[in-house]
């Protein structure tokens, strides 16, 4: 466990995930069981959204574009952690996408459950076939895309498709832009 002096150091007297100077104190993260160096010096608002009390508010999280290059590991895995739980962001995705972590920090992310968790969410094309982020499914009909004039035809494949937290949701890419599809208008391609 890092004293409150090394963790002052360390952050230069500021929240390690926003920067936040005011009511900073010590957070150690879940599932760091016999690592050092595991705990953070965080705001009063991030240890509560970190840990669960509250709500995530996507908005504050947007700073996680800086944080997560930290060279501190037990950053980097609280910003795995945090943007696994909002990627149902588009932001928050391709975050997480763009975030590397050797295979011993991706152990240490995924060691203690996401304090959003709870019932899993399962998604099903038109068919009822369960969907998996990363599988490919083909448009069924002709889509018009909100905000956009683009539409995505039917018979488009979409490759590596990412769930959402709504089970009729999915995203994925067509003609380089990222878009949300209704989960009753595509099928699991074989």
């Amino acid at each position: 466990m890092s004293t409150d002096r090394e963790l002052m150091e360390r952050s230069g007297g500021r929240c390690e995930l926003c920067g936040a100077q005011a009511g900073l104190g010590p957070y150690a993260l879940p599932g760091s069981e016999g690592r050092t160096n595991a705990d953070l010096l965080l705001c009063p608002t991030c240890s509560l959204q970190l840990s669960g009390g509250e709500a995530l508010d996507s908005n504050h999280w947007r700073c996680l574009s800086d944080t997560m290059w930290s060279p501190v590991p037990a950053v980097q895995v609280a910003a795995w952690r945090l943007l696994k739980r909002l990627s149902g962001e588009t932001w928050a995705q391709d975050l997480l996408d763009m975030l590397y972590l050797d295979e011993d920090l991706s152990e240490w992310a995924q060691a203690a459950p996401l304090a959003s968790e709870g019932e899993e969410v399962v998604h099903r094309d038109c068919n009822g076939v369960v969907l998996q982020a990363g599988d490919t499914v083909t448009v069924i009909k002709d889509l018009d895309v909100k905000g956009s004039s683009l539409v995505a035809k039917r018979g488009t494949a979409v490759r590596g498709i990412s769930l959402t937290d709504n089970p009729e949701h999915i995203e994925g890419r067509v003609n380089g832009q990222r878009i949300v599809i209704l989960t009753k208008f595509v099928k699991k391609s074989g």
